[in-house]
């Protein structure tokens, strides 16, 4: 009853502030800046996206939190495109095969439970030339200590933030599944504490 409490009235709020730290919003303008047409964004949250995108035709806001989505209501209603809600979850698209130009992901595979699944799900529906464009915090590959430590740190980190995870290795999960990389940097966010400070943002298309 506590946990749902927590989880329905207090994480959302959380998760809208810890998201808007200025990291993370730079890097959410370097990201965007290049996606374009039909766009899928998955783990849409509370729209911190939306002022970012350029030249966007429709987008479909993947959610399957409802009462994040809800805080996100006065942005969708200021956004110069149309914004349909998908309440689904990443490791099921309700999308067609080659369907999608663009697809986005910002600081969301690391909560997503079948992330294998839900990336062959990304790779089935992206258009042939199509691209998804993410921005992940991920496990460091330099820093043994750290990279414990958030070994460590990452059962508690699932109950806290709903389910997200501080070790994984996005690259090798998008090489794994077939992805090759249009572009592709590690950058860390310094106003971030250093257990989670380590980003990895990327272009990808299938191979």
């Amino acid at each position: 009853m506590i946990y749902k409490f927590y989880q329905q009235r207090i994480f959302p709020h959380l998760l809208n502030q810890i998201m808007q730290t200025p990291s993370m919003m730079d890097g959410r303008a370097e990201l965007l800046r290049k996606v374009h047409g039909e766009v899928l964004e998955i783990g849409f949250g509370t729209g911190l996206n939306l002022p970012f995108y350029q030249a966007v035709d429709q987008l479909y806001a993947l959610e399957p939190n409802r009462d994040v989505y809800q805080l996100a209501h006065k942005r969708v209603s200021e956004a110069p495109f149309h914004v349909q809600h998908i309440q689904a979850s990443a490791e099921k698209l309700p999308f067609a095969d080659n369907s999608l130009d663009s697809i986005v992901s910002t600081w969301t595979l690391c909560s997503i439970a079948g992330l294998n699944q839900a990336i062959q799900e990304v790779r089935r529906v992206l258009k042939p030339n199509g691209t998804f464009h993410l921005i992940e915090h991920v496990q460091y590959n330099d820093n043994n200590t750290l990279k414990k430590l958030q070994d460590i740190l990452t059962p508690v980190q699932k109950v806290i933030a709903d389910g997200c995870h501080l070790n994984r290795n996005i690259e090798l999960e998008l090489l794994n599944a077939n992805f090759k990389f249009a572009e592709k940097y590690y950058f860390d966010a310094e106003d971030l504490p250093k257990v989670g400070r380590r980003m990895f943002m990327a272009r990808a298309r299938k191979v």
